[in-house]
């Protein structure tokens, strides 16, 4: 492999049912910075049928070139068929990053597509850089957490990674677009082992909370599961985006389901409010939650880490605070619809 000859950051650009997922404009805003540093052209990669409206996004938000391999095989996301069309375009172009979201999707295709490539892979990735040596510097949580590892891929290419959802910040839209490329691939049915023979989403009283405007989240101060009601309530009491979110000690201990863990080894978020309940405010958690725009914490322990990095510091027993806070929001709610 002549590593000089791969040239280009590429990323991902996730799309289901005809919508772009966050994370690829997220992506998008980082590849941007990674692609300025090697002094290449940033490409979104968009895989799909009939969603050129999407492709028209992806140019007015950072990309240099938006790659749209389009056929009616790929309307809906196979492994077989994605994976073999990303390969093809790969070994022919050779970009030196493909970067993939860590989306249930994205976790499922980047490892088959890094196979097929025969390149490294480093997963859930919440840091990204660049070496002098031109690597790519991709950093994960490692050990439950406990420490950070940073990888790189120095002698296969494309160098390939999945990033956490959150981790960055998408750019603005410009008015300035990247050029948009559409190449029918190379697929047949004989390709896809699986067929798609209906769509149906399931309702589900669940949020992502990587996309929640407000989130309530608990630690192991709140002293059980039954208090996660509580909480609850507040964030039904603030509507809309609003949701619960927990730590990892509250995860472990089964008060709450992991899809709703913040910190290093759960999602990283960016609520305009998060509220930290009982939360004490280890580095693991703060990683996680630490770029949201107010925060606001409620705990007995005034000399509690959470509290330095609060916007708002609450010391007081949360039966007692929370309650206070719901009552105060049904109140401005009264008040408004009595205007």
């Amino acid at each position: 492999m002549n590593i000089a000859d791969y040239k280009g950051v590429w990323v991902f650009a996730e799309q289901r049912d005809g919508e772009l997922q966050k994370v690829a404009l997220q992506l998008l805003g980082k590849g941007r910075e990674l692609a300025d540093k090697l002094g290449v052209e940033l490409t979104a990669l968009l895989i799909g049928d009939e969603v050129d409206n999407i492709a028209e996004e992806l140019a007015a938000h950072g990309a240099d070139k938006v790659l749209y391999l389009e056929h009616p095989l790929l309307k809906h996301f196979t492994t077989d068929g994605y994976a073999k069309v990303i390969c093809d375009t790969v070994n022919e172009r050779k970009p030196e990053v493909v970067l993939v979201g860590a989306t249930f999707l994205g976790r499922d295709l980047g490892p088959r597509v890094a196979g097929r490539l025969n390149t490294g892979l480093t997963a859930d990735c919440t840091g990204l850089d660049v070496s002098e040596e031109r690597n790519l510097l991709m950093t994960r949580p490692a050990f439950g957490g406990n420490l950070m590892a940073t990888i790189a891929c120095e002698e296969r290419r494309p160098q390939m990674s999945t990033v956490r959802p959150g981790v960055f910040e998408a750019l603005s839209k410009t008015d300035k677009k990247g050029e948009i490329e559409k190449v029918t691939p190379a697929i047949a049915e004989s390709d896809i082992r699986t067929k798609v023979g209906e769509v149906v989403k399931s309702l589900k009283d669940v949020i992502d909370i990587s996309e929640a405007e407000i989130l309530v989240s608990g630690g192991r101060g709140i002293g059980s599961k039954e208090k996660f009601e509580l909480l609850k309530e507040l964030a039904d009491a603030f509507g809309g985006d609003a949701s619960i979110s927990g730590s990892r000690a509250t995860v472990d201990a089964g008060w709450i389901d992991k899809n709703y863990q913040v910190g290093q080894t759960g999602k990283t978020v960016r609520p305009k409010v998060y509220i930290a309940c009982g939360i004490s405010g280890a580095i693991q958690h703060l990683a996680g939650m630490s770029d949201s725009d107010f925060i606001i914490a409620v705990n007995k322990d005034e000399d509690a880490p959470i509290m330095q990095v609060a916007d708002l510091g609450l010391v007081g027993d949360l039966n007692k605070v929370i309650p206070e806070m719901i009552n105060g929001i049904n109140a401005l709610k009264a008040a408004e619809e009595n205007k």
